[in-house]
């Protein structure tokens, strides 16, 4: 029978900086250990007991100690904005003004009026958690106020290159991709994806509107890509060089 994967939340110290941790004990028979966007990602063999996973956890961090050492740039990855009462956030072309209102509550809202994105927060949050649930709320309410323009785009560029049926198309907060697709045609979009520029958008559009032609990513997925935007390749480089900064 196959061993059950579990996992558990940590939070530990990296160079001064509290980050999160997720262990996931699961059936293999070495460790991998990776840092991921806003955590780090540790996988042990699922016989592991609380002492080996401890010591795993100790190593695992020396590991990434030395990886930033070396990439500096990968502390970016844990750190947050702080919103206040007042500020600008600027996705494309479009500009909100933030009103921030802490208050003692359970639930944590955001609602767009006109160009002002309104956020009611829990006034005791903490502040790791606050930040998590301002990202979600806001790319909740700049999903609904994009959603119109880019859908008619992902429509646009369907006609004019691989042209097949598309069941839905779907904006939400995604850090592990910035798109994918079903074999019934259902196309997602991180929102994240709002902050690059309007060519590398239609990049990863188009790059999802093709596995509804090719599945994988084969030759011929790629030729296909290219035959529809021939320097896709561009699009591609930006994103590795700058995606990190695409987020809310």
């Amino acid at each position: 029978m196959r061993a059950k994967t579990r996992s558990a939340d940590f939070r530990v110290q990296l160079k001064g900086v509290e980050v999160p941790m997720k262990v996931f004990l699961e059936r293999r028979s070495d460790c991998r250990y990776a840092v991921a966007r806003r955590r780090l990602i540790l996988r042990v063999p699922h016989h592991y007991g609380p002492e080996d996973t401890v010591r795993e956890i100790g190593l695992m961090l020396r590991w990434a100690e030395q990886m930033v050492e070396r990439h500096p740039h990968l502390m970016q990855r844990f750190a947050w904005r702080e919103y206040r009462d007042g500020d600008t956030l600027v996705v494309g072309e479009r500009r909100y003004t933030l009103q921030v209102v802490e208050e003692d509550r359970q639930t944590q809202v955001a609602r767009l009026k006109g160009s002002t994105i309104a956020l009611r927060l829990c006034r005791n949050a903490e502040p790791s958690e606050r930040a998590k649930t301002i990202r979600k709320l806001l790319s909740r309410v700049v999903a609904r106020d994009f959603r119109p323009e880019i859908e008619q785009r992902v429509h646009d560029l369907n006609r004019r290159t691989v042209n097949r049926p598309i069941r839905t198309i779907c904006l939400k907060y995604n850090t592990s991709n910035w798109g994918s697709c079903s074999a019934c045609g259902n196309i997602n979009l991180s929102t994240r994806l709002l902050f690059a520029p309007r060519p590398v958008q239609d990049y990863v559009i188009l790059h999802e509107l093709v596995h509804l032609v090719e599945p994988n990513h084969s030759e011929r997925f790629w030729a296909v890509v290219a035959q529809y935007m021939p320097d896709f390749e561009r699009c591609k480089q930006w994103l590795r060089q700058h995606g990190e900064k695409c987020d809310f």
